[in-house]
């Protein structure tokens, strides 16, 4: 059984893996021309319009759990929503973790007891209990041309 501390700990890792790879481009060479594909990323539901979203677009179950994003990006809030566009994909299963930095300190907020105080999300509005969703619940199907993730962000 996995205790709420050891889940909030995953949590948190999570987060901070999020946070060095949202400034990290890693380039995608698997995707040939012909069969690239793309998803546009709307983020809803934002309630302070400052700071950034930032995003990692994972292609595998590890490193979702953990490990480094395939991409990583960084949306500036203006506004109640925010888009951006994760393109040059190969075709398949991806999920997508966020949250935003309201202060723009380049950091998730957290509270004394290690949870977070911004607002976070996960692709398909997965949520996890007592820490991170699980990548069954967050995974959605990519096809070549384009797909589109809706994400509330809260």
């Amino acid at each position: 059984m996995t205790t709420p501390r050891i889940k909030t700990a995953v949590l948190l890792l999570s987060i901070a893996t999020l946070q060095a790879a949202a400034f990290t481009f890693v380039p995608l060479g698997s995707a040939h021309a012909q069969d690239a594909a793309s998803v546009t990323v709307t983020f809803t539901g934002i309630r302070t319009p400052s700071g950034a979203i930032m995003a990692g677009l994972y292609d595998s179950e590890a490193s979702f759990a953990g490990g480094q994003p395939l991409q990583g990006v960084r949306i500036d809030v203006t506004g109640g929503d925010a888009t951006t566009v994760l393109s040059g994909l190969a075709p398949g299963r991806y999920a997508i973790k966020a949250y935003h930095d309201v202060d723009g300190d380049g950091r998730m907020g957290t509270n004394p007891f290690g949870l977070p105080t911004e607002p976070y999300a996960a692709s398909n509005n997965a949520r996890g209990e007592m820490g991170p969703p699980a990548w069954a619940d967050a995974v959605f199907e990519v096809t070549a041309g384009g797909t589109a993730q809706t994400i509330t962000i809260d």
